[in-house]
């Protein structure tokens, strides 16, 4: 049974479907003004890590996530420049030229670090009709109000507004820095469209303004015509937007539906960068690309993987190195699994053990997406092999058992393990001549035949029932 924490609910709680055997999945993407960080890959990796379980566990998934490419603003404002803007100004391009840079530039880094590709991927300035008429929708209902070429959602037309993030309207109103707007009815409210000034360039016209919509409205609209204008299964994102951002989203979705927009919301939490929040102010935010330059793709997959994804992550410069340690670990498990299981045409496993394993990983899993826990049952198997191995009771269709039921699980983990080395062919056949002299009890033959495999930079074990391995010295 599958528990996931509900940051909505604040607990752990049984995962169940709207429609059963489907999952709809949307998260936030990121603003494409800039190259990703390691924030996003901590977040993205850990979004793919659910989607994948969930596939694991037999469900179709919709998974949806968007590339904000307008009405995002510097310092997540309402009024200023748009982040996308600044930076093609800074670089003296067209805007949309920095949104495609950009595109391309986080889809390399997903492909890099095994992301799988989403279902869909919305982006803003295609949505701007369905935004329009989203918000005039508001309008009619009475949740909305247009003032001077600006639309604002009116807050205290929705009571539940907060439960989200576990505030009172009054509680955010008196700790909250708010901007000064006498355009607003209430401080707290936020804006739906935004009348544009003279020198922003991205603006379309509107039933109000030519303008540009608010940062929130875009993931309703988008999730909404995605995933049916209904309560869909799961949304994701990163902790640090369950305010004003998800609030303000579940305000206007459940506004215009009339009911939950979604069930679950499943939040990642934040990477800090030697014990600091990372911030583009304090310059010490690390890109994707970064890190990817000086670390396997892989590793750091696996130093996402090795934490919960709801918990803090510090992130310094030897951080990546255990989690190098254990990919090696694990690549040499896997490559040792390989070697010994090609000689096993049709064998049946003498010993069984890999079910003990699968639960653990199951168990660990269906307890919030617990990756470390899920790990550690890993760890423990390959301890176990190569004690089996040490003892010479390795046979290969227990090698084979074994790399089967990796090869299930890492359908969820997604490391991509390089292949062993490609062994030489006249070495595999001076292995074959010193396991025949072996068979006919030519130690000298088979003991000189050793020697050369070692002289060529090998070292060939032998295996129970005659078999063997070999390896690179």
């Amino acid at each position: 049974m599958l528990k996931l924490y509900n940051t909505l609910t604040k607990r752990k709680e049984e995962f169940k479907p709207i429609h059963p055997g489907k999952v709809g999945f949307y998260t936030c993407g990121p603003t494409v003004y800039d190259h990703c960080h390691i924030g996003h890959a901590r977040g993205y990796v850990a979004m793919d890590i659910i989607r994948r379980y969930l596939e694991y566990s037999g469900y179709e998934v919709r998974f949806i996530m968007n590339y904000t490419d307008v009405g995002h603003l510097v310092n997540n404002a309402e009024v200023g420049e748009d982040k996308i803007q600044k930076k093609a100004k800074l670089e003296k391009i067209d805007p949309l030229e920095i949104v495609e840079r950009y595109i391309e530039s986080s889809k390399e880094d997903f492909e890099a670090l095994n992301v799988k590709p989403a279902n869909f991927y919305p982006r803003p300035t295609q949505y701007i009709a369905q935004i329009i008429k989203f918000i005039e929708d508001l309008i009619r209902k009475g949740y909305a109000y247009a003032v001077n070429g600006s639309v604002y959602f009116s807050v205290e037309k929705f009571p539940e507004y907060g439960k989200l993030s576990g505030r009172k309207t009054d509680e955010l109103l008196e700790g909250a820095r708010v901007e000064i707007n006498p355009e607003k009815k209430n401080p707290m409210d936020f804006a739906l469209w935004i009348k544009a000034e003279y020198i922003h360039i991205l603006k379309w016209k509107s039933p109000w303004s030519l303008g540009y919509p608010g940062w929130h409205i875009e993931c309703s609209v988008m999730s909404s015509d995605l995933l049916g204008q209904d309560t869909f299964d799961i949304h994701g994102g990163g902790n640090e937007n369950i305010f004003p951002h998800n609030e303000n989203e579940i305000a206007q979705s459940e506004a215009s539906l009339g009911k939950k927009m979604a069930n679950y919301w499943t939040l990642w939490n934040m990477v800090n960068i030697n014990g600091e929040k990372m911030s583009k102010s304090k310059n010490n935010h690390t890109t994707i690309k970064k890190i990817l330059a000086e670390y396997d793709p892989m590793v750091a997959r696996l130093w996402i993987i090795s934490s919960h994804y709801r918990s803090i992550v510090d992130y310094a410069e030897n951080s990546l190195s255990q989690a190098k340690t254990n990919l090696k670990k694990i690549t040499e498990w896997i490559n040792t699994l390989q070697n010994i299981s090609a000689n096993a045409p049709g064998e049946k496993s003498e010993i069984s053990f890999t079910h003990i394993y699968q639960k653990r990983f199951e168990d660990s899993m269906n307890d919030d997406f617990n990756t470390p826990l899920a790990l550690s049952a890993i760890y423990d198997l390959i301890s176990e092999t190569n004690k089996l191995l040490s003892e010479n009771k390795l046979s290969p269709a227990t090698a084979k058992e074994i790399l089967f039921f990796w090869n299930r699980i890492n359908k969820v983990f997604g490391l991509i393990i390089s292949d062993q080395e490609k062994i030489p062919e006249n070495l595999i056949l001076i292995a074959k001549r010193r396991k025949q002299a072996r068979e006919e009890k030519d130690f000298q033959l088979s003991d000189d035949l050793r020697k050369e495999i070692e002289r060529l930079g090998y070292v060939m074990e032998d295996l129970k029932g005659n078999d063997y391995l070999i390896k690179k010295l």
